[in-house]
């Protein structure tokens, strides 16, 4: 099964965040769904994908949220990244997660919101699910 990160996608902070990691992702290992999609209903715990409180990351059957996704994703990346994703993994979840819920709450005030999904461009269109 592929890695696939979950997204909010009308938060503007997660959908720069995407941007960024598909430009970071030379290999092209990370596929991307909204948590609005169907695959996410599929995939993931119905609270989850309501509450859109978090970026989930399914790598191999796991799933990783808020800070611990990050890491990951950073980790399944490599290079100079996955540096970066351990030294979130080792730090105490109570720090990283406290950061990440921060952030999480005060998105939509701080970068914005959109009215609708995001919708991929015609090169980008192989790396979404839905």
């Amino acid at each position: 099964m592929d890695k696939i990160v979950f997204f909010d996608g009308v938060c503007s902070l997660c959908n720069f965040s995407v941007d960024s990691l598909i430009k970071l992702d030379r290999k092209k290992i990370l596929k991307y769904s909204s948590l609005q999609g169907e695959s996410a209903k599929k995939l993931l715990n119905a609270k989850d994908v309501k509450e859109l409180k978090s970026i989930i990351f399914y790598n191999e059957g796991s799933i990783y949220k808020e800070s611990e996704a990050v890491a990951q994703i950073l980790i399944s990346l490599g290079g100079i990244h996955k540096i970066s994703g351990n030294i979130i993994h080792y730090t105490p979840n109570v720090i990283s997660n406290s950061f990440y819920r921060l952030i999480s709450k005060y998105r939509y005030k701080l970068f914005g919101k959109r009215e609708t999904c995001r919708l991929p461009s015609v090169d980008e269109r192989s790396l979404f699910l839905d």
